[in-house]
This record gives structure tokens, sequence and C-alpha cells, in this order.
């Protein structure tokens, strides 16, 4: 379980392809040293389990099911990603409940930028559709957000600078991959 407050974003070192099996290697930085083997780490929103650490590299199997459908199939050695340990039972929860397990893989629709604030709208799934309500929460690439307007098939969240400043969002660009995790209360509530 995560809150969506990203910790750090880390950096991709290697990607190791094997057989119905795609092995991450990211450089954690700080994060290393509350660490250990069997972990459960958020990265971009997805929830993966180290399987090996050495120095501050940890690697992460990702599943065909995960590589199938997450936007991690598209990450590159030397990119950033966004990096929230687990929660825990005495810590605050700063975003919402977040359990890692990633709804869809969304689309950048269109962003807009001006001084101090960016709006960025995503397509959603008719299927995800309704559990996109105004002022209600999301996470996208693991970092919980505010849902702003809604559309048909769309939605748009703000940014702040400091969003902006400590994730990888402010590298993304319209057309591109994110991973989308609807609120789970909403889920439940709603029925899936």
């Amino acid at each position: 379980m995560f809150t969506g407050i990203i910790e750090q974003t880390g950096i991709i070192k290697n990607i190791d392809p094997k057989k119905n099996l795609l092995v991450l290697g990211i450089d954690l930085g700080s994060l290393a040293r509350e660490v250990r083997l069997g972990d459960s780490v958020s990265v971009n929103g997805v929830c993966l389990t180290i399987t090996s650490k050495k120095s501050t590299v940890a690697k992460f199997d990702l599943m065909k099911e995960t590589i199938e459908k997450t936007s991690l199939r598209s990450l590159k050695p030397g990119q950033p990603v966004n990096l929230e340990l687990a929660l825990r039972a005495d810590s605050r929860l700063g975003g919402h409940f977040v359990t890692g397990h990633v709804d869809e893989v969304a689309v950048i629709k269109h962003i807009a930028r001006e001084e101090n604030w960016v709006s960025m709208r995503l397509g959603i799934s008719r299927g995800n559709r309704k559990y996109i309500v105004p002022k209600g929460s999301v996470t996208i690439e693991g970092i919980s957000l505010t849902i702003g307007r809604v559309g048909k098939n769309d939605f748009e969240v703000y940014l702040i600078p400091y969003t902006l400043e400590v994730t990888n969002l402010r590298l993304k660009k319209t057309g591109d991959l994110v991973n989308i995790e609807t609120d789970i209360l909403a889920k439940y509530l709603l029925g899936e």
C-alpha cells in the first residue's frame, strides 16, 4: 500500500530481457538504505518487489502481465522514474490509498503550460471513467493527484511547480503513455 506521495526519482540503470520477464535495474539513490530484499516499491505507480540489491541499485522482476499492462514496457536506461516506499503503519497518509496495481495505461492528450501552473489532459477508458470525478483522487505515474475537469472520455489534472520539480511528469509530453490507478475507495463504492 502506498500514498502517492513521491519520495524521489530514481534512474533506470539497465533492462535485462528474459523469456516472459524483464529485469529492471534502478538506482534508488538514498532510498536504497531503507530497503531490503522482498520489499515493495512503487515505480511509476507500479508495485514491484526488490529481488536483489547491490549498493544503491535494486533489481525488480517484471512479469509478462506487468510488461503488457503498464507503461514500464517503454522505459529506457537513463530515464527517471518516480519512487515511493510502501506505507508504514505509523506514517501520515499524505495522499490517498494507492495499491500500485495499474488500472490502465493512458495517453496524454494535451499539456498546457503557464507560469507556475501546468494542466495535463489524459484519455480514460469507458470502464474506468466512472471512477473519475471532479475533486476526486487519481494516481498518475504513482503520483496522487486531484482531478480537475472531467470530460466524456478524458480528464484533467493541474500540477504545481513542486510536483513538476520532484517527479518525472516534468519530462512528459503529449502522446506519452502513463500509468493510471483510479481511487480504490471509488471502486469499492461503485463496484468493479
